[in-house]
């Protein structure tokens, strides 16, 4: 306490403030507006003449000064002492609105050179979703996100791209930064945050040094504010139902195409007329069971609910926000409930995050936020994949759900793959994951030393663990003998019991940052310079601690509010590399000139208001180098090898090997980044526009090493490959008010085309099948075929449609991907003429998961209480293979599916899949474009209908707002896979073993205090 009687201020002490109050010329303003924050007597003075003015007030208030054509200035009453306060007259893009954050820093939109999108919370949909990355889809330019993994509860796995690929080593997923920290923002409720922002251009990016190259989204969390104290409460609640879900066959058209593929594989039919007919009329469902399995264990749809509350107030001493919010999201199973557990999958998520601002005294303030998360995760022991493989693929008439004694109904050929069984007797786990952040830093002024100067630290530190608990259990299935009884059963049945607690996921991570910044204006000059030393430690259970450090540097200049220079270097560097070679210098420059504001261009004001160009040049880093192992810049060897033979024996003993050599001379990818651009506002404002061409050129990515094995040892990964990308994007906005009508409409497009420009590829390679000159691309295959393997395929067979006569075939080159060739096979091209279809004929395509362009179309609406807000969002130029879709399946259930029915016969010749096979398919299953479609889709990602009640009847109820809104998120798409039933972001969700992608209806209501 005596620490604060020295240092801080004594709060509510009365006192009577006089002052000044003077424009950036330093003339007096009268008429200016002084209030007092939160004041419910309304206490308000005005400037007289000279710009003075006299009012009584409390230490702990904060007085504001407003006044129109000026930026609006918070002071702390007990800090004016009879001083002066500046009023800065607002240019456009210089309003209090107009901020822009960067890295340790905030600019006016006006002064940024660099290339940044942002978009406010405010105008983002409020959906009651597991994951945030739903809701940012198609609003900004230049940012791509698209489902990449898992959509069941609590995962919704998505990826970002920023402009393009310019690395071939990975997807290039970009720095996502929370407050300037390294946080996925993905589980955090839209309440916490204010804004996010892309990092696009190397004048922002070179801030990072040689973690950056792939672009920067910026998260800007919640802050609290001395206005006024606002309390709200969101509660919404919302069903979720699968997009796209398999359809399975019924037995009898499951029965029917099987002897159609035993017949065209040399077999005989299995299934005779008399159980056919027992399929189609249901006369012994025991023995000829018709189960449809989707429709008996999935739902079609299941609850989703999130509840939200927020308290912001202070004063001038301390601002604060707090949120609460707790989200639930039904797994979409049906059954799985006994006793002891419920099987079914179940998510829970709950936020806490409190941000505190405090003003020690007119020099020091500090900031402390501090956030915590809880997620809860049941799910069935079985497995997610292994139950839903069970549920789409086990064949209808595999065998009944339950016998006539109650017992689970298996075979030998599909003993474990009941799906009653697996949710009701075989356990359940609940996966336990606990997030704590906690940042604090200070901010020090030192105008004693010199003006304008101020230090600060600021340090991170970031926890999680995981805990698993839950029951275990085992159960058997049983298959009828024929005479009444059942053969010994499969597998082993065994009583509930608790399941063996274990944890996991225990991660670490610190970061600290420390530095000087120095803001003055000397007349038109204004300077601005930032400089801060970093250091970054991750720590996981069992592993060497990683470690990142740098000095980042940033100086701004601005000449009359017209002309900006922004010089930014970063020197980072990484454990990845040698001693010796571990660091790296990154430097970047940007300038922006208002061109509107000239005297050349005043014959446009009429409906020009701003024309600022811009352009930025930089190096960027990126220091990781594709799937190499850690510490690749070393040799390592194995313990665990097949080993040496010693003496006459012929056993192995156990040895050591070396793995691949290890390359002292590795380094960080280099991205040159070019970026020309400009904004524009017209018509008083009601019209905005910004565009941008890019160009970045990506050296020293790591490659293959083509030296001879003279030595019998491969190396690691050599610096030698290169790759660009080019394009543009732009944003559009219009905003007016139309008598009652507030309308905006908003687009974004961006274009980006990528191309390889060196890489290490084998010498004797034909021409047809290099890499280089290709675009960066590959289709995703996320499930492997009888002869594919998953991963990503760029390198395929071309197809000539479907074999339709012997002779086609006897004509045709020698395929020899299979045994028998006949007609409803697939026919391919001989790419090298030498009479045989074999792996000289594989193709390097252009096909590609990344679409070439992204757009969003949206637009809101408000009209006597009234407001509608909707987005289209889509892309265009990307692909899919469908091959693990229609081939999808094994030898137990005939490769049969729903799409098998659209299968070539020799009356259906025109159909657009190859004849059925049981065995030897590897001529219809292997990669080519006869698989490849295309996923270009627009899609109404999402709508928001509300009302809220007129004010008078909600001043009644001592509320500030009440409203009611219903939302819906990826409601309709347009797709030319639309014919296939498949969604064309995630083509396998919802088939094989993978959960299908949701579309989301939901009602809310907001209160606000």
């Amino acid at each position: 306490m005596a620490v604060l009687n020295v240092y801080g201020q004594k709060p509510d002490e009365q006192i009577t403030v006089k002052g000044r109050v003077i424009d950036q010329d330093k003339k007096p303003l009268p008429g200016v507006s002084i209030s007092i924050q939160e004041d419910k007597k309304n206490t308000t003075v005005n400037t007289n003449a000279n710009g003075e003015y006299t009012i009584e007030t409390t230490t702990s208030d904060v007085l504001v000064f407003k006044m129109v054509g000026y930026g609006t200035t918070f002071k702390p009453a007990g800090e004016i002492n009879d001083g002066v306060v500046t009023l800065t007259k607002s240019l456009i893009d210089a309003g209090d609105e107009d901020l822009v954050y960067i890295p340790f820093g905030v600019r006016k939109k006006r002064e940024v050179t660099a290339t940044i999108s942002t978009i406010s919370a405010l105008n983002l949909p409020q959906i009651p979703s597991s994951s945030l990355t739903n809701v940012f889809t198609g609003r900004l330019p230049g940012l791509s996100i698209y489902p990449s993994g898992s959509q069941q509860p609590g995962y919704d796995v998505s990826s970002f791209l920023i402009r393009g690929r310019s690395s071939y080593n990975s997807n290039q997923e970009p720095l996502v930064l929370v407050d300037g920290i390294e946080r996925s923002f993905a589980a955090m409720d839209l309440g916490e945050i204010e804004s996010v922002s892309v990092l696009k251009d190397a004048a922002t990016l070179a801030w990072y040094g040689m973690y950056a190259a792939n672009g920067v989204i910026y998260v800007k969390t919640r802050r609290g504010s001395a206005t006024s104290t606002k309390v709200t409460f969101d509660a919404q609640a919302g069903l979720q139902a699968p997009l796209q879900i398999a359809q399975p066959l019924d037995s009898y058209t499951y029965a029917t195409l099987y002897n159609e593929a035993s017949i065209n594989s040399g077999g005989t039919a299995v299934y005779s007329q008399a159980a056919l007919q027992a399929y189609q009329d249901g006369s012994d469902p025991y023995k000829y069971p018709n189960n449809n399995f989707v429709r008996d264990f999935t739902k079609n749809v299941a609850p989703t609910q999130r509840y939200v509350a927020t308290v912001t107030g202070g004063n001038a001493f301390l601002k604060y926000y707090t949120l609460l919010s707790a989200y639930q999201q039904g797994g979409f199973y049906k059954g799985g409930h006994n006793e002891t557990y419920d099987a079914n999958t179940n998510f829970n998520r709950y936020n806490l995050r409190t941000n505190l601002d405090l003003h020690v005294n007119k020099n020091l303030d500090v900031a402390l936020d501090i956030g915590g998360r809880i997620t809860n995760l049941t799910f069935p022991n079985q497995g997610t994949a292994a139950f839903l493989n069970a549920v789409y693929s086990t064949p209808p008439n595999a065998f009944p759900v339950l016998n006539p004694d109650g017992s689970y109904g298996g075979t030998s050929i599909f003993p474990a793959s009941n799906p009653k069984a697996m949710l009701e007797a075989r356990g359940a786990s609940t996966d336990l994951v606990r997030n704590m952040i906690a940042t604090i830093s200070a901010r020090q002024k030192m105008d004693g030393i010199l003006k304008g100067l101020t230090a600060e630290v600021f340090y991170a530190y970031d926890i999680a663990g995981s805990y698993r608990s839950g029951f275990t259990q085992t159960y058997a299935t049983f298959e009828p003998n024929g005479s009444g009884g059942y053969l010994p059963g499969y597998g082993t049945a065994s009583k509930v019991d608790y399941l063996g607690n274990s944890f996991s996921g225990n991660v670490k991570k610190s970061e600290f940052w420390a530095g000087l910044d120095y803001n003055r204006t000397f007349g038109n000059h204004d300077i601005k310079f930032s400089s801060r030393v970093s250091r970054q430690v991750y720590s996981v259970f069992g592993n060497l601690d990683t470690k990142r450090e740098g000095i980042s540097n940033r100086l701004t200049y601005g000449f009359k509010q017209r002309y900006f220079v922004d010089l930014t270097a970063g020197y980072s560097g990484s454990e990845n590399f040698a001693v010796g070679q571990r660091f790296g210098f990154f430097p970047a420059a940007s300038a922006g000139w208002i061109i509107s504001d000239e005297d050349f261009m005043k014959g446009s004001s009429s409906f020009l208001d701003l024309l600022k160009i811009r352009g930025s040049y930089g190096l960027v880093g990126n220091d990781a180098i594709g799937n190499a192992r850690r510490f690749a810049f070393n040799d390592f060897f194995s313990r665990s090898t097949t080993g040496y033979t010693f003496g006459t024996g012929y056993t192995g003993v156990s040895g050591t090997a070396q793995l691949a050599l290890g390359n002292p001379y590795l380094t960080w990818e280099k991205a040159y980044k070019t970026s020309v651009g400009f904004d524009a506002k017209l018509f008083k404002q009601a019209f905005s526009i910004s565009a941008d061409y890019f160009y970045e050129i990506r050296k020293d990515l790591a490659t293959g090493s083509q030296l001879p094995s003279t030595l019998g040892q491969s190396l690691v990964y050599v610096n030698e490959g290169e790759a660009s990308y080019k394009g543009f994007e732009t944003g559009l906005n219009f905003n007016k008010k139309l008598g009652n009508v507030d309308l905006n409409i908003f687009g974004n497009y961006t274009y980006q085309k990528s191309k390889i420009l060196k890489i290490n590829e084998a010498a004797n390679l034909p021409a047809y099948q290099k890499s280089v000159g290709h675009p960066i691309t590959s289709v995703i295959s996320p499930a492997a075929t009888a002869n594919t393997a998953a991963g990503y395929i760029s390198s395929m067979y071309k197809s000539m449609g479907i074999f339709q006569s012997q002779a086609e075939i006897d004509a045709a080159p020698k395929q020899l991907l299979s045994k028998d060739v006949k007609p409803g096979d697939i026919r391919y091209v001989d790419q090298n003429g030498d009479g045989i279809i074999n792996g000289l004929d594989i193709v390097k395509t252009d096909y590609n998961f990344v679409p070439n362009s992204v757009f969003g179309l949206g637009a809101s609406v408000a009209v006597k209480g009234f407001d509608l807000n909707f987005l289209f969002q889509g892309t265009v130029g990307s692909s899919v293979t469908i091959n693990q879709l229609v081939n999808a399946g094994n030898s137990n259930n005939g490769y049969l599916n729903q799409f098998s029915v659209d299968r070539w016969t020799p009356t259906n010749t025109s159909a657009p899949y190859p004849r059925l096979l049981i065995a030897d398919r590897g001529n219809n299953t292997v990669n080519s474009d006869f698989w490849i479609r295309s996923s270009d889709y627009v899609r109404l990602k999402n709508v928001e209908l509300g009302y809220s009640l007129s004010d008078r009847f909600v001043k009644k109820l001592k509320l500030s707002q009440l409203r009611f809104y219903v939302s819906g998120l990826n409601l309709l798409t347009f797709s030319k896979l639309n014919d296939l039933n498949i969604d064309p972001e995630l083509p396998e969700s919802g088939f094989n073993s993978s959960y299908p992608y949701m579309k989301i209806y939901s009602f809310g209501v907001n209160l606000k205090f």
